[in-house]
């Protein structure tokens, strides 16, 4: 499973792999996370995904999409987004994170390139398809930086690639859509009230103070976590503690009662009854096969 670090914006915080270059390159499997889920986040910096084998459905700010071999997308910055497997198959896929930043070496190439497709509502994501010229160009690019990843002068070739990426989105951006207004006003509200699932989760929460984080009645609450994310709050809150729980199991020796209050379950047995759901498996095998 892997762990999630959350900046002060309650985004993910993303640990770099270059000191002083904001590249974020690895190799994924689906397996990787408990029930074939990743867990809902978002960040600053932009997404992308190149599916090399098996496939993947994907979804952003509730959109989902399906991601063959061969296929990729693109993640804005800001946008909630995750990837999943509801047949709990296998997919081989290349993620990698750059943020925008890297490609500002002047005032002007912000204003004029990069603003334009980072704060625009119309394209929370582009979607990369094999039988699309310049689409596949983009997916050939991905591979390319993480084909050149362990390179002396990675960075630079990173940041080629980077710039060819995103001269391509540019110059294929669509016309802004001013209907699109209320998704996003929708995207900011469930962003506080995830931020208060993540600031709260050992404590009893209930679906009254969730709502309330959001400022909405406890009925667009759940519409808008269907909405986005295809779960009820409550299920939401469930697999965030059990993310958070999985990393005690691999990083500590503590019992199952003392996890399961420490992630804000009631009783050892339902947090184990929960663990199960998602897993298929009990916490104790599951830290015994680790």
């Amino acid at each position: 499973m892997i762990s999630m670090e959350l900046d002060q914006n309650k985004s993910e915080k993303v640990n770099y792999d270059y000191c002083g270059y904001p590249f974020y390159i690895r190799k994924g499997f689906l397996s990787n996370y408990a029930n074939y889920a990743a867990l809902n986040h978002w960040h600053d910096a932009i997404e992308l995904i190149a599916v090399i084998n098996g496939e993947m459905d994907y979804n952003v700010n509730g959109q989902i999409l399906n991601l063959p071999p061969g296929s990729g997308i693109i993640i804005n910055s800001g946008q909630m987004h995750y990837g999943f497997s509801d047949q709990k198959t296998e997919c081989e896929y290349l993620c990698i994170l750059l943020h925008p930043v890297a490609l500002c070496s002047v005032p002007s190439f912000e204003q004029d390139f990069i603003q334009p497709i980072t704060r625009s509502i119309q394209t929370p994501f582009f979607y990369l398809s094999p039988d699309c010229s310049w689409q596949k160009q983009i997916y050939d690019r991905i591979v390319s930086i993480y084909e050149n990843r362990n390179k002396t002068s990675a960075p630079l070739w990173i940041l080629s690639d980077f710039s060819a990426i995103w001269a391509l989105l540019y110059e294929n951006m669509p016309a802004e859509d001013q209907t699109k207004q209320r998704q996003n006003h929708d995207l900011v509200t469930m962003k506080q009230m995830v931020d208060f699932i993540q600031k709260n989760y050992a404590e009893k929460i209930t679906l009254s103070e969730i709502a309330r984080s959001g400022s909405v009645g406890k009925s667009k609450c759940c519409r808008l976590f269907y909405k986005f994310f295809s779960q009820s709050p409550n299920v939401y809150l469930n697999q965030y503690r059990i993310n958070k729980s999985i990393e005690l199991l691999k990083n500590t020796d503590m019992t199952m009662i003392e996890i399961a209050f420490s992630v804000g379950f009631g009783s050892a047995s339902y947090y184990s009854e929960t663990f199960r759901k998602w897993t298929k498996k009990s916490p104790t095998d599951f830290r015994r096969n680790l």
